[in-house]
């Protein structure tokens, strides 16, 4: 498998590429194009450009959950889309893979929404949907993990905002208050694991089921325990130091190669993981190489 880092918050030293707070990952595994979460603005089109990447010749759409700065910037791949079938070059129908919940809308407190801003109706115009919370292979060795059990404590936290049903992307009647949500769990936060002869890559979004949670989840969905590298976001911004120390004791026990924490993970996290795993650069337009 070969991964390129599209959008990060981070951008990689002597390297000119853009970077936003919001994530997307291109892969390219078992023949296929897989492209993992978009960002949150168009940032990930404009690298991939630079990086000679064609993103309208995809096989699969994955997505991590239903944030803004990993699915808002899908509006600007359907532009693109759109604008080759106008030029008379329409692609092949990719697969968009994700949770069902991934396609609610959200708000958080007085920001009026956080989440998808697309009818699941007008992403199957463009996109062959598979809503599923089971594990389901992407190709033959990159399998999205589906909704994640939550066995650690220290991972849990308040619920970061209000979902919406999908209902709710239609319109309230005239005078109708708008309708309730639902305190927010992220049930629908994954990742992706590619099964490497080194062990599994883990490919996170955010990690807002823990960190730990994912790698637990992703040995046994694969039956395998080796750990080759852990890339995305951890979730980990401003984490209280007792947490930081219980991530970091659990993935020292998991014994990664490597880790590529990026996105959310502050610089304070990704110091006290150091102490227990190889923590390596991550930013826009990194490529890492997998067997």
């Amino acid at each position: 498998m070969k991964l390129t880092v599209l959008a990060d918050n981070n951008t990689l030293i002597d390297r000119y590429f853009l970077g936003e707070p919001g994530l997307s990952l291109f892969l390219e595994a078992d023949g296929s194009r897989i492209l993992f979460d978009a960002g949150y603005s168009d940032v990930f089109l404009r690298n991939a450009e630079k990086l000679r990447i064609d993103l309208s010749d995809l096989d699969h759409v994955a997505l991590s959950h239903g944030h803004l700065d990993h699915l808002w910037g899908l509006e600007h791949l359907l532009r693109r889309l759109t604008e080759d079938a106008c030029e008379g070059r329409p692609g092949p129908r990719p697969v968009l893979t994700a949770h069902p919940d991934a396609l609610s809308r959200r708000r958080m407190g007085r920001v009026p929404a956080i989440g998808n801003h697309f009818s699941p109706a007008v992403l199957a115009d463009f996109f062959t949907l598979r809503l599923t919370k089971d594990p389901v292979a992407l190709t033959e060795r990159l399998i999205f993990l589906g909704e994640i059990p939550r066995h650690f404590d220290f991972e849990s936290g308040p619920a970061p905002g209000d979902r919406l049903r999908h209902a709710d992307h239609e319109l309230p009647a005239p005078g109708q208050a708008p309708a309730p949500g639902l305190p927010d769990t992220l049930a629908d936060d994954t990742a992706l694991v590619y099964t490497s002869p080194a062990g599994l890559v883990i490919l996170t979004g955010c990690s807002h089921a823990g960190v730990c949670n994912i790698v637990r989840h992703a040995r046994q969905v694969c039956g395998e325990t080796r750990i080759r590298d852990i890339v995305g976001g951890l979730h980990l911004l401003c984490a209280p130091a007792s947490r930081l120390e219980a991530t970091g004791r659990y993935l020292a026990e998991a014994a990664p190669a490597a880790t590529h924490p990026c996105h959310c993970t502050d610089l304070a996290a990704k110091i006290a993981l150091s102490r227990f795993v190889p923590v390596l650069e991550t930013g826009s337009g990194l490529v890492l190489d997998y067997p």
